[in-house]
């Protein structure tokens, strides 16, 4: 029986645009305490018509409160005054006035309390979590739909529905049909597979829970919580999902025997070290997904080095100038650093040769299953000047337990040969006058790769954004980072 939702209107997926945890990507340096952020922070996803994001929560006096205007400002021209204990904040046409400390609010002519008192603290308005949808509705004109429990928020007619129905052919096939595109990370377990949507406005469905008549896969299951969605399929055999249409459908099916046996590459969800020893999953499963056509050279080339140049597709990145998106400049230089890298004889895994989407536990996954002796991560800034290389900082508490890799510490063993290829990469540039800074912080994806690795924020040499787009200054920074590469890779060989 199919299974389908049935709240809101659906429309195409509106990008998060620079969604706070991707912001952390793209300014590594001004930005590091995102990277940190734990996974248990509060967060509220906001879907419109205009735009999607995210935005944390904050806690005061046993209350989740929010920064209105950070609210407000992505989905229309909003302006915000403060006049002694009172803060005023017009948008859409819509004036709505607080008092600092009263739980009183008017919006246009009418006034209403809120459930706690109004914050102001440093000239920034906060309300209630829980007040939004009184709030939003009358300032903005909209319905309001808020999944209150998951901290989901839908203005409008923002919402994709989907349908999910197993097909009966010789490998039975679950298939989920969405009315817009999506780009879900994918993990697997034995027995599950797991799809995680922290970007696309996915609705419930009718029941959380729908069995099939199937052997193969028998049910799914819908949940939401801490502003995303997952749908987990289970089943009695290892699964994989491929997209089509456009990325509006997902069709699960069970790993033919003959591929499980023969495959080279190790399952998404198993880190290469504890695949190889156990079998076991790591203590958190690495997501996969949608594969980059780099990643079908996997089996039948051995890499040295994977280059990543970060975002791609709807993720711009940095905007490092009126034309210039920092997808492009990482890009260019990523494929630089490859052609200088090879002609050194290190071949070379270049993770992303266009313009796609990959999450970061994408990157993780497919850079783990490629079992390259070092990983360089590729960003740009418009301010620094020179370069900034990033190495792990291994959170406290992430330790890993005999053969089970715990997903955020899975660099822990390599932390001492990535600051060593970090140093040797940060004297070629130093010889070359250029600027270099070297630091460690609990960077993702490092702190997921079961190899060496490192992250380059690469940056004008002058201040001067025109640089990015050098062939010169481009050649000049992926010759020397290539030589430094080159320099330690006798300490690469060597392993952790």
């Amino acid at each position: 029986m199919p299974w389908s939702s049935d709240r809101l209107g659906g429309r195409p997926r509106e990008s998060f645009g620079l969604p706070l945890v991707l912001v952390a990507v793209v300014v590594l340096s001004s930005r590091l305490l995102l990277f940190s952020t734990s996974s248990d922070e509060k967060r509220l996803s906001i879907y419109s018509t205009v735009a999607n994001y995210s935005l944390p929560l904050s806690e005061r006096n046993g209350q989740d409160y929010v920064v209105l205007l950070e609210v407000l400002d992505p989905l229309g021209t909003v302006t915000a005054k403060t006049e002694g204990n009172r803060w005023k904040v017009r948008s859409n046409d819509s004036e709505a006035e607080f008092i600092a400390g009263k739980k009183r609010v008017h919006i246009g002519r009418k006034g209403f309390d809120l459930p706690a008192n109004f914050l102001l603290e440093n000239g920034h308005g906060m309300v209630p979590l829980s007040s939004l949808p009184q709030i939003l509705s009358r300032i903005l004109g909209s319905p309001v739909t808020f999944h209150e429990n998951s901290r989901r928020l839908f203005i409008g007619n923002a919402g994709v529905h989907f349908t999910a129905q197993v097909r009966k052919l010789s490998n039975p096939a679950l298939v989920i049909n969405f009315t817009a595109p999506v780009n879900p990370s994918i993990a697997t377990e034995p027995g599950k597979l797991h799809m995680h949507f922290s970007h696309e406005a996915l609705l419930p469905p009718a029941s959380p829970v729908l069995t099939f008549d199937s052997k193969t896969i028998p049910s799914a299951s819908y949940e939401e919580s801490n502003g995303a969605a997952e749908i987990t399929v289970t089943g009695n055999a290892p699964m994989f999902a491929t997209f089509s249409d456009d990325r509006k459908t997902i069709t699960v099916t069970a790993a033919p025997q003959t591929a499980a046996q023969t495959q080279s590459v190790p399952a998404a969800g198993a880190p290469a070290t504890a695949a190889a020893s156990s079998g076991a999953a790591p203590l958190r499963p690495v997501p996969s997904g949608t594969v980059s056509s780099a990643a079908t050279a996997f089996g039948q080339r051995q890499y040295f080095a994977v280059v990543d140049a970060s975002h791609g597709g709807d993720e711009r990145g940095a905007a490092l100038g009126d034309q210039l998106a920092e997808k492009d400049v990482t890009l260019a230089f990523a494929r630089q650093i490859r052609q200088q890298l090879e002609s050194r004889g290190i071949t070379t895994l270049l993770l992303r040769d266009g313009d796609i989407n990959l999450s970061i536990d994408q990157r993780a996954s497919q850079t783990n299953s490629a079992h390259p002796a070092i990983y360089l991560g590729v960003h740009a800034a418009s301010q620094g000047p020179g370069i900034r290389i990033y190495t792990a900082l291994i959170p406290a508490g992430g330790e890993s337990h005999g053969p089970f890799i715990a997903w955020d510490a899975a660099q822990a063993a390599f932390v001492s040969a990535s600051q060593a290829t970090a140093a040797s990469v940060a004297v070629e540039l130093r010889n070359k006058q250029i600027s270099v800074r070297t630091l460690a912080a609990p960077l993702r994806p490092l702190n997921n790769l079961n190899t060496a690795a490192i992250a380059l924020e690469i940056a004008p040499p002058g201040g001067k954004i025109s640089d990015l787009t050098s062939p010169d200054y481009q050649q000049l920074v992926a010759s020397t980072v290539a030589a430094g590469i080159v320099n330690a890779r006798a300490r690469l060989e060597a392993g952790p």
